[in-house]
C-alpha cells in the first residue's frame, strides 16, 4: 500500500501551470493511492527577480513581476479552491481528498497566515522555506546560488527553517528540509549531505520538540541520512509528499522511499491517511 501523499498542487497553486486536480485525483486512483492531499502555495514573500532572468520566465510568471522587479504572486483562492475540493469528493468517492495548504516562511508574515487559517479548516498544513535575505532583497533560494558559497546558502538555509519552527506554530509537517539541496551546482562537486549533519540536526531537533511531523518529499530521492537523524532526534512521524505540480508526478518515487523508511524505523498508520510512525 503507498503512503497517502500529502503534498500535491493544481490548478490552485500559483506556479502549478500544468495542475489539474480532477486528473490528478483519476492518476492516483489509477496508481492505488486511496489518500492524498491538495496542499496549495500560499506565499506571501515579494522575491527580487534579477531582470536577465525575467526574459526566461514562462509569460505567466512574467506578469507576476512588477515595474520595481519585484515579483508578487496572486493571493490563494480559497472558495474557489473549496468548491473544486467539493466536487473531487463527488467524483471520487473512493479516494480521500485532504484540504491543505503549503505556507511559505510561515514566521515571517503572522497576520497573513493566521487570516488564512482562520478562513477554511485545512486539513495538512505544511510549512516550507523557499526564500533568503541577502543584501536587504528577499531572493528565492536557488537564485543565491552562484552568489555565495554553495555550503554557506544551504548552513543559512538550515538555519532559516530552525528559526521558523522555533517561532511559528501555524504548521504541522514541515515540508522539503533539503530544498537547497535540489540547486547544488554540479561544478561545487558531489554534495556530501554529512557537511550539514549538525544544522540538520537543530532543525530536526527543533521540530521534535514541537511533536511535529517531518516530510519525506520525493520530488527527488530522499536522503535516509536525514530520516536516520530525525529518528535519532525523537521524531515520532513522517509524511510523504511528492510536491507534484502536475497529475503525472503524484506519488512519484514512493514505493522507494516507503522502503527507506521503513529501514530507519518507520512504519504505517492503521488508516490510509495517517503518517507514518516509529
Amino acid at each position: 500500500m503507498l503512503p497517502a501523499d500529502n503534498h500535491i498542487h493544481t490548478q490552485w497553486s500559483w506556479d502549478a501551470l500544468a495542475g489539474s486536480m480532477e486528473a490528478t485525483c483519476q492518476q492516483a486512483l489509477s496508481l492505488g493511492l486511496r489518500s492524498l492531499a491538495f496542499t496549495e502555495h500560499t506565499d506571501f514573500t515579494t522575491w527580487t527577480i534579477p531582470a536577465t532572468a525575467v526574459a526566461t520566465m514562462p509569460d505567466a510568471f512574467q506578469a507576476m513581476v512588477g515595474a520595481d522587479g519585484l515579483f508578487r504572486t496572486p493571493p490563494f483562492d480559497v472558495e474557489g479552491y473549496l468548491g473544486s475540493i467539493a466536487r473531487c469528493r463527488a467524483l471520487f468517492p473512493s479516494l480521500h481528498i485532504v484540504t491543505g495548504v503549503e505556507l511559505g516562511e510561515p514566521h515571517w508574515y503572522a497576520k497573513a497566515v493566521g487570516d488564512l487559517l482562520a478562513a477554511a479548516d485545512f486539513g495538512r498544513v505544511v510549512g516550507s522555506l523557499h526564500s533568503l535575505e541577502s543584501g536587504g532583497r528577499l531572493l528565492a533560494v536557488d537564485r543565491l546560488f552562484g552568489l555565495r558559497p554553495p555550503a554557506d546558502i544551504v548552513r543559512d538555509y538550515l538555519r532559516e527553517v530552525t528559526r521558523m519552527v522555533r517561532t511559528s506554530d501555524a504548521f504541522e509537517i514541515l515540508g522539503h528540509i533539503d530544498y537547497p539541496l535540489r540547486s547544488w551546482p554540479a561544478d561545487a562537486g558531489p554534495c556530501r549531505i554529512s557537511m550539514f549533519e549538525d544544522e540538520f540536526r537543530a532543525a530536526l531537533r527543533a521540530l521534535a520538540a514541537g511533536g511535529r511531523v517531518l516530510e519525506v518529499n520525493t520530488s527527488r530521492m530522499p536522503y535516509g541520512a536525514i530520516i536516520r537523524w530525525w529518528y535519532e532526534c525523537g521524531g515520532g512521524a513522517l509524511s510523504f509528499g511528492s510536491d507534484a505540480h502536475q497529475p503525472g508526478e503524484v506519488a512519484r518515487n514512493f514505493r522507494e522511499a516507503a522502503l527507506l523508511a521503513e529501514s530507519e524505523g518507520f512504519r504505517p498508520g492503521h488508516m490510509d491517511h495517517d503518517f507514518w510512525t516509529r
